[in-house]
């Protein structure tokens, strides 16, 4: 019977370390914070010179995920905060654009072609009201050299339009010439007046 203390001998197999006892190592420990290159069922490999795929005979067992990295403190919260300011900015300017200051007029201005319409022809008299470009209502009404009137009307101005066109149509019939006056009454958001002359001529 050979002696199991006997050193092996040259034609002997070489024996793994991996399939030994944790008691026949020899030499220092490995370093208790070792990380393996991956798991693998129940078989860790620890580098490049281990390559038995035998389980070891002790248990082995993956450790724990690796925790997630702590998030700064504050971030989140400043997140949020940016999002609620924005949001504010939003709700400001919409609330601004409807309950904000309200229209106003700058400028009144009437116009149309000094040379008047030709025979049985129509005038078209316009009206430019210049605003602040806030939103709101102008009120108004046209008055002519005839003596009539129209009713009060009403044009809505959209919030940024800083412009409203305004028409009076005004028909002629027969012939000779009528001096003609078409006036525009702005009775709100302030009262104004302005007012254009032409000449309406037919000789036949």
């Amino acid at each position: 019977m050979s002696d199991p203390r006997a050193p092996l001998g040259p034609d002997e197999d070489e024996y793994s370390a991996t399939v030994l006892g944790s008691h026949w190592f020899s030499g220092p420990p490995p370093p208790a914070d070792a990380a393996p290159d991956r798991v693998e069922g129940s078989v860790l490999r620890f580098g490049p010179g281990v390559t038995a795929a035998m389980a070891p005979p002790f248990p082995v067992h993956p450790g724990p995920p690796a925790p997630r990295p702590a998030a700064r403190p504050g971030g989140g919260w400043r997140r949020y905060t940016l999002a609620a300011v924005v949001l504010a900015a939003v709700l400001g300017y919409l609330g601004w654009q409807r309950f904000g200051p309200a229209v106003e007029v700058r400028d009144l201005s009437v116009a149309t072609d000094p040379r008047g319409p030709g025979c049985d022809a129509t005038a078209d008299v316009v009206a430019v009201v210049r605003t602040n470009g806030r939103p709101g209502t102008l009120t108004y009404r046209w008055v002519r050299s005839d003596g009539t009137r129209s009713e009060e009307l009403t044009e809505r101005v959209p919030g940024g339009r800083e412009e409203a066109t305004l028409h009076l149509l005004w028909t002629f019939r027969g012939t000779g010439g009528y001096p003609a006056r078409a006036e525009l009454q702005l009775l709100s958001p302030e009262r104004r007046t302005a007012a254009a002359e032409f000449t309406y001529r037919c000789p036949r």
